[in-house]
């Protein structure tokens, strides 16, 4: 895991908008959008339209990740926990 996907791994203990992420990490979008997709390929975190409603068809997040929410799993907690 890189330094950039453990700091964003902090942030998505609980479900998060894109704009709580952008605001906390004060990252460029595109720095966001690309370590989340990464985090996302690794199986480390769920995409969700609304705080409940998780996504289970693929998605694109460097086209549409802006419009998510986003919640770590319990595989992303784990390995984000034993760096």
């Amino acid at each position: 895991m890189s330094e950039n996907e453990f700091d964003l791994m902090d942030e998505l203990y609980f479900v998060q908008p894109f704009q709580y992420l952008k605001e906390t990490l004060g990252w460029e979008d595109e720095l966001i959008l690309s370590t989340l997709q990464s985090l996302h390929k690794n199986g480390y975190i769920k995409c969700l339209k609304s705080p409940d409603d998780e996504i289970f068809e693929s998605v694109n997040l460097t086209q549409d990740g802006r419009n998510f929410y986003y919640l770590a799993t319990k595989n992303g907690l784990m390995a984000h926990n034993t760096l």
